[in-house]
């Protein structure tokens, strides 16, 4: 199979997403049907999709997906899991055979707890520094064995193929979500592979990206100096984890997470009023290695919300629109329409003015 950087292909991608902010769910068939009007801009490179609250029953067990291309390397993952996890129930995860996607990796699911001896006195970030230690072994020791998600109550179905065969693949009809995010590849410098399609997720964040991070190589630095571990070798891979840490780690609020990343320019700050020169100055001196560089437009998904963002001079398309009780996003307005018609609003998002929407309430019902 070929790997990240071994040929280069000009290119965009496409993103969409939908969002219920009162926690309703809705099965997988509408974010396809959005994913598929834009196929135009995917070439089959890739596809996938992330899915929020679509484990009920295991609502408060880390849903590991793997992608596994040998049996050795799922074996030892589930090693490493069982080592560190209660596991509660282990399963290939349902798929159907489809033109279009072929030679696929065994795709398995954990529903997992952390061990009692683990898990005593332990906060929840140090717990979510366990997930993440191990999806970092997972994917750095595992023989060709992948982490594509480990939140609780979601999961991220991804491969290599259009996003609409990719759906059926996966069957993905028969879940239902409160908050669906979609991705068409089309890479940029790199062939498609199981582990470098998007959505790229740690924990309960999943991104989907359109662009390029020309500051991959200086995010990477930085993100390892935190014990990060790159090993998909795809720049969406550093939007997680610049998430994780700067949120989950670091507690910053998710506004000023997207000011970071997408910082304001220099010109900018020197006029605004003295408190947010100073806020905005000391962002930029402390987490300059985390600023994005290069044409993007991301979609960001967690359990509470979704994230829309751009680069600071939009160099790439993001649309928002709202109808009723629902957000969507997408590289083209054609995709919103594609599910409800008519929405209530709709507009571009700004280059580096994000767009944070959150359930009703703070969760899902």
């Amino acid at each position: 199979m070929l790997r990240e950087g071994e040929v280069r292909i000009p290119s965009g991608c496409a993103v969409s997403a939908i969002l219920n902010v009162k926690g309703r769910c809705i099965n997988g068939e509408a974010i396809t049907q959005s994913i598929a009007c834009m196929r135009e801009r995917s070439n089959g490179l890739g596809g996938g999709f992330a899915a929020y609250g679509i484990y009920p029953e295991f609502k408060d067990h880390y849903a590991f997906h793997l992608l596994c291309e040998t049996e050795q390397g799922r074996l030892d993952a589930e090693e490493l899991l069982r080592q560190n996890f209660l596991i509660d129930r282990s399963e290939p995860i349902p798929t159907r055979k489809v033109i279009g996607i072929e030679n696929p990796p065994a795709v398995w699911r954990y529903f997992a707890r952390v061990r009692p001896e683990k898990a005593v006195g332990c906060s929840s970030t140090a717990e979510g520094n366990l997930v993440t230690s191990v999806v970092m072994k997972i994917n750095k020791h595992c023989d060709r064995a992948y982490v594509a998600s480990s939140g609780k109550n979601m999961g991220v179905f991804k491969g290599v193929g259009f996003p609409e065969d990719i759906a059926a693949f996966y069957r993905l009809e028969e879940y239902e979500g409160y908050l669906w995010t979609a991705h068409g590849r089309f890479p940029t410098n790199t062939p498609g592979w199981w582990g470098g399609a998007h959505p790229l997720g740690l924990l309960d964040w999943s991104v989907v990206h359109n662009g390029e991070i020309s500051s991959y190589g200086a995010n990477k630095r930085y993100l390892e100096m935190f014990r990060y571990r790159l090993e998909l070798q795809t720049d969406t891979e550093v939007v997680a984890y610049l998430f994780d840490l700067l949120h989950r780690r670091h507690d910053l609020p998710l506004e000023l997470v997207c000011r970071v990343l997408a910082a304001p320019f220099w010109k900018d700050i020197d006029r605004m009023p003295e408190p947010q020169r100073r806020l905005y100055t000391a962002l930029r001196q402390v987490y300059g290695s985390a600023l994005l560089n290069g044409p993007f437009s991301i979609i960001v998904a967690h359990g509470k919300g979704l994230i829309g963002l751009n680069d600071r001079i939009k160099l790439r398309p993001l649309v928002y629109a709202r109808k009723g009780d629902f957000v969507l996003m997408g590289s083209e307005e054609s995709a919103l329409r594609r599910i409800f018609g008519e929405p209530d609003e709709v507009r571009a998002v700004w280059g580096g003015e994000p767009v944070i929407v959150e359930l009703e309430g703070g969760s899902a019902q």
